[in-house]
């Protein structure tokens, strides 16, 4: 490899010689570098406290590895259902977490959809407003699905219902954010078009905001519905319906080959649904941009 020092002509006493005069130049100043030592030395602290804390220790790691190798074994090979009556209640515990992903991430999106165009700075021009718009988003956005299942739970009851709502409930101020953010970065070229030909504001939005935003919200709200049907295993848990309330069950009896025959059927759907809408989005997606 060439040395630029030599091509460019400068020598070794001469690099020398700038970095007494300019010793800042060549490496941090002191003040900079303890900070830096500071830093690093309270998360390595902080880091190692934790695993004290929370007893990390290799003896209890080891001890924990070798129960769960024991529980692995529990595991394979997998249960294969012998009836129809005990596939009917698994595939009918999948639909019910399917369906429960789809109805909240439905209803979240129709409820998030007008309340995102508050919360736009480039639609709502009141700061006072939309600032408290955006403030409950970030309300609704405070509670974790679980917390709003358990509430809902008991409000309206073991089942499906709970965890529908728990997960309609949450998606709204998820996408609510997430369309407004959409709106603020959107092109104003096609704003100014439509208003310099006369258009409303209701036209503005309709025909210069919305064809840019609509590819965003449509492949937001598939992968959120991704996200949900993995949600609504775990809201099945505690007692919100779906394949989670069968799986905690297998889990509970010591079943372990049913429970990982269960886990086996959930990584396949999230699959084919994680396939499917990756198909639809680019489909409509697709469609929409040769359509503009």
């Amino acid at each position: 490899m060439t040395d630029t020092r030599a091509t460019s002509g400068i020598t070794e006493a001469q690099v020398q010689a700038a970095m007494e005069a300019h010793p800042t130049a060549f490496r941090d100043p002191l003040p900079l570098r303890l900070r830096k030592f500071a830093l690093w030395a309270f998360f390595i602290g902080l880091f190692c406290w934790c695993l004290y804390d929370f007893d990390m220790s290799p003896q209890r790691i080891w001890t924990g590895m070798d129960r769960f190798g024991r529980v692995l074994s529990f595991m394979f090979p997998p249960h294969v259902w012998d009836t129809w009556a005990e596939w009917s209640d698994i595939l009918k515990g999948l639909g019910e977490t399917l369906s429960m992903a789809f109805l909240g991430t439905l209803l979240g999106a129709i409820v998030a959809f007008p309340l995102s165009f508050l919360g736009a700075k480039t639609i709502n021009r009141v700061f006072w407003f939309r600032m408290s718009v955006r403030r409950g988003y970030d309300v609704i956005r405070a509670f974790e699905t679980l917390i709003l299942a358990l509430i809902f739970i008991r409000a309206f009851g073991l089942g499906p219902l709970a965890g529908i709502l728990a997960i309609a409930v949450s998606e709204i101020g998820t996408l609510a954010k997430l369309f407004s953010e959409a709106l603020e970065n959107t092109s104003q070229k096609p704003v100014d078009g439509v208003k310099a030909s006369g258009g409303s504001r209701l036209q503005t939005i309709r025909y210069a905001i919305l064809p840019q935003v609509l590819p965003v919200y449509i492949s937001v709200i598939l992968y959120n519905f991704e996200s949900n049907v993995r949600s609504g295993t775990i809201l099945g848990i505690v007692g919100a319906g779906g394949i989670g309330f069968l799986l905690s069950d297998r889990i509970a009896a010591y079943k372990w080959d049913e429970a990982w025959m269960i886990i086996f059927l959930i990584i396949a759907m999230v699959y084919v649904i994680d396939w499917l809408s990756a198909k639809i989005r680019t489909r409509l997606i697709g469609e929409w941009t040769g359509a503009r």
